[in-house]
C-alpha cells in the first residue's frame, strides 16, 4: 500500500507539473495572435507614426475605359508630390506615394480605398474621376475616417465630411455654360451622356434651367460606359436637328462619338456640342482635327494665362515629355495636393479631424488662378472658363466669370434649384 501510494503522489506531481507546463506555453502563446487581431482596428496608430515618411494614396484607373483620362491626373499627383518632398515634404517627413488601380471598375474603388486606409494607414487618398467611383468610396472614407481628395467636376448634390472636392460642382461649370449657350448658340438642346449618376443628375438640373431660362429639350440620350457605336444617335440628331448637343459622354465613348459624328459629315460648323468631360488630354485621344471648332467648359485651360500655369506646363512637359498636355483635373489634382498639404503644415499633425478644420478658407495660387476652400462644404472656389478647341489641339477661352465663383453644390443660390434637390 505504501508504494502503490508512493507512486500516485509521483504520478499526481507529474500530472501538476505538465498542467503548469502547458500553461506556461498557452501564456506565451497569446500574444501572438494579438496584432493580427489589431491590424482590422480603424483606430490602430497611422503607419508613420515614428517614421521620417508619411504614406499618401493614389487611386485612379489605370487599365480600362477611363484609363484615357485618369492616367495623366495620376502623373499630376505624383509631380505635386516630388515638388514637396524636394522642398523639404511635410512636417520634416517625406510623402510616401502608394498607387493603387481602380481599374474603371466601381467596387474596385472600393476595394482599394479600404486597403488604402486600413492596410497601408494613409493619411489622405487622392484620386477618382467618375461619380461612380467617388460614390463607391464616399461610404468607404467615411466609415474609415479617412480623408479623399477628388479633382475633377461633378453634379453636386453633395458634401461628404470625407471628401474635399477639388473640381467643379454644378454651378462651377454646368450651369454658367447652358446660359452661356443659351445666349449665344440657340434653345434648342440634345443631351447626351454616359448611362451612370453624372450625366443623369447633371441632365435632370439642365431641364430645370431650361424651363427657368425659357430652353427646349429636344432628346435626351444615354449609353452605357465605354460604348462605342454612335451611328443611331447621330441619325436622331440630324432628323431632330437641335441648336445644341451637351455631351455628358465619359471615357473613350467620346473617341467613337465624335469620330463618327465627323463621318456623317457634321462638324461643329454644322452643330454646335459642349463637352464638360473633354479635356485636352481627351482631344489627344480623339484628334484635333476631329474636334476643331467645338466647345468645352471648364475652371483651367493649358493656354490659361498665369506666372503659375507657365511653371506648371513647363514642368509637366518637363517631366512626361513634350508631346504631353495639361487639363482641368490635371490641374485640380496637382493643387489638391498642395492643399492638403499646407493644411496639414496648418493644423501640425495629420490627423483628419486636425487638417479638416486647417483646411477651412485656405489659399492657394493654382496654375489657373487663386482658388480657396469654401469651409461650409469643403468645395474650392474657381473661376467658370468656356473655350473652343483649336487646330493645334488646345483650347481658347472665349468666356470666363471674371472671378473665382463661389462653390453651390446644392443651388441654394438659383430659384429653380429647388426643384431639383425635391427630386
Amino acid at each position: 500500500m505504501k508504494v502503490q501510494k508512493k507512486g500516485i503522489k509521483v504520478l499526481m506531481a507529474v500530472c501538476m507539473s505538465l498542467t503548469a507546463l502547458l500553461a506556461g506555453c498557452a501564456s506565451t502563446a497569446k500574444p501572438a495572435a494579438t496584432p493580427a487581431a489589431t491590424e482590422t482596428k480603424t483606430d490602430a496608430k497611422p503607419a508613420n507614426a515614428g517614421s521620417d515618411t508619411i504614406p499618401v494614396g493614389i487611386l485612379h484607373s489605370l487599365t480600362g475605359t477611363m484609363s484615357i483620362s485618369e492616367v495623366s491626373v495620376k502623373d499630376a499627383e505624383m509631380m505635386a508630390i516630388e515638388e514637396i518632398n524636394k522642398a523639404g515634404g511635410v512636417l520634416g517627413k517625406q510623402l510616401k506615394p502608394i498607387i493603387e488601380d481602380g481599374a474603371s471598375d466601381w467596387p474596385t474603388f472600393a476595394e482599394k480605398t479600404k486597403k488604402l486606409l486600413q492596410k497601408d494607414k494613409t493619411a489622405v487618398i487622392f484620386g477618382g474621376w467618375t461619380s461612380a467611383s467617388r460614390k463607391a468610396v464616399l461610404p468607404v472614407v467615411e466609415q474609415n475616417k479617412g480623408l479623399f481628395f477628388y479633382p475633377v467636376q461633378y453634379e453636386g448634390l453633395e458634401a461628404s465630411p470625407n471628401i474635399f472636392y477639388t473640381g467643379a460642382t454644378t454651378n462651377q461649370q454646368i450651369v454658367p455654360a447652358v446660359s452661356w449657350l443659351l445666349q449665344n448658340k440657340g434653345k434648342k438642346f440634345f443631351l447626351l451622356g454616359s448611362d451612370y449618376v453624372f450625366p443623369r443628375t447633371a441632365n435632370k438640373i439642365i431641364k430645370e434651367q431650361l424651363k427657368a431660362e425659357g430652353g427646349t429639350l429636344i432628346a435626351e440620350e444615354y449609353t452605357p460606359l465605354g460604348h462605342t457605336d454612335y451611328n443611331t444617335i447621330i441619325s436622331k440628331i440630324k432628323k431632330e436637328k437641335p441648336d445644341v448637343v451637351f455631351n455628358t459622354l465619359n471615357g473613350d465613348s467620346n473617341v467613337a462619338f465624335f469620330k463618327q459624328l465627323k463621318d456623317a459629315g457634321i462638324t461643329s460648323k454644322d452643330l454646335t456640342t459642349l463637352s464638360v468631360s473633354v479635356a485636352e488630354e481627351e482631344i489627344r485621344g480623339i484628334g484635333a482635327s476631329v474636334l476643331e471648332g467645338h466647345y468645352t467648359a471648364w475652371n483651367y485651360y493649358q493656354t490659361t494665362d498665369t506666372p503659375e500655369n507657365k511653371k506648371f506646363v513647363e514642368a509637366y512637359k518637363a517631366k512626361y515629355g513634350k508631346d504631353r498636355v495639361t487639363d482641368d483635373p490635371i490641374e485640380a489634382g496637382y493643387f489638391g495636393v498642395y492643399l492638403w498639404a499646407e493644411a496639414v503644415k496648418k493644423a501640425g499633425s495629420v490627423d483628419v479631424d486636425k487638417v479638416k478644420e486647417a483646411a477651412k478658407g485656405i489659399e492657394f495660387s493654382a496654375p489657373g488662378g487663386k482658388v480657396k476652400i469654401d469651409g461650409d462644404n469643403q468645395h474650392v472656389f474657381k473661376t467658370v472658363r468656356i473655350g473652343q478647341v483649336q487646330a493645334d489641339g488646345l483650347i481658347k477661352e472665349v468666356w470666363n466669370s471674371g472671378q473665382p465663383v463661389k462653390p453651390d453644390p446644392f443651388l441654394k443660390t438659383y430659384p429653380w434649384g429647388a426643384e431639383v434637390t425635391k427630386k
